[in-house]
């Protein structure tokens, strides 16, 4: 598993799923064609013949005082329409153990928006029943992401709903959290709409250092290259676009590591012929 460190933060990529290819249902404008001239891409982020790498993962941030965990994947044996999503028996909680972590030691959980594989793992199945996985933790949801999922009559969604996060809001352990609110000494909710409604990005701040996780507003490197790129699963296009010039302008400024939740290596976001790419580490 890979870490870096932001100040007196330890953050831990713990990896669900990452493949090359596959990956034109949500990106459809990186055809291989369209990916293979953006060479900053590789190796890191694109392979030789212009698939992307892309991942599902959650990042696990050590403070001094907290175990924090965000976004949590897709979770074992949920019912999903995405085949390799389907009912999976991963290995996330011995991952976890490898760090020396068990589920009774977290102390936080942060969902940037709440989409199928961000809140995963909030739940496991124990005896037919969905639970919540950390049960000595509190789970920070965006309130106008809860507000919205929550009443949402898609059947596909609320099942992801009923099975990922309701259970954990009925067991009281859910805080809702506004999209620009400081959540933890470390952590502050930065309002990035557009792939979802109430969707946030998180700043990490320590001892003088930043980094922001980007959750989805950046799904993939190669949307600093060609800003317009959009997801399927984007709420509202133009505000996606919109949220991403905005968030590149000033991060361009700044010079602090992006974590994405769907590429695998941090980097520094910096201005290139007019677009942007993404440095990763040396």
């Amino acid at each position: 598993m890979d870490s870096w460190r932001v100040g007196d933060v330890k953050i831990t990529r713990l990896v669900e799923l990452e493949a090359a290819g596959g990956t034109r249902f949500l990106l459809p404008d990186a055809t291989r064609e369209a990916v293979l001239p953006i060479e900053w891409l590789r190796p890191h982020y694109a392979d030789e013949v212009g698939h992307l790498v892309m991942c599902i993962h959650t990042y696990v941030l050590q403070t001094p005082d907290q175990t924090i965990l965000v976004d949590m994947g897709l979770g074992n044996d949920k019912q999903r329409a995405v085949p390799l999503w389907h009912e999976r028996s991963g290995p996330y909680i011995s991952d976890l153990a490898a760090l020396g972590i068990s589920p009774e030691s977290v102390d936080l959980v942060v969902c940037t928006h709440l989409h199928v594989d961000h809140v995963g793992w909030n739940t496991t199945l124990v005896d037919g029943e969905w639970v919540p996985t950390f049960p000595g933790a509190r789970y920070l949801f965006g309130r106008v992401e809860w507000e919205h999922w929550s009443e949402h009559d898609r059947e596909s969604y609320r099942t992801v709903i009923d099975d990922s996060v309701r259970p954990v809001v009925d067991a009281g352990l859910a805080d809702l959290f506004e999209m620009d609110q400081q959540l933890t000494g470390e952590l502050r909710a930065e309002p990035t709409p557009g792939h979802s409604i109430g969707h946030t990005s998180l700043w990490l701040e320590s001892a003088g250092e930043s980094a922001l996780i980007t959750g989805d507003f950046l799904h993939h490197p190669c949307q600093a290259a060609h800003v317009d790129w959009c997801s399927t699963a984007d709420h509202d296009r133009e505000q996606a676009v919109a949220t991403r010039r905005r968030m590149f302008e000033e991060l361009a400024e700044e010079g602090v590591r992006l974590f994405g939740m769907h590429f695998n290596t941090p980097g520094v976001l910096v201005r290139d012929a007019g677009a942007y790419r993404l440095e990763p580490p040396s």
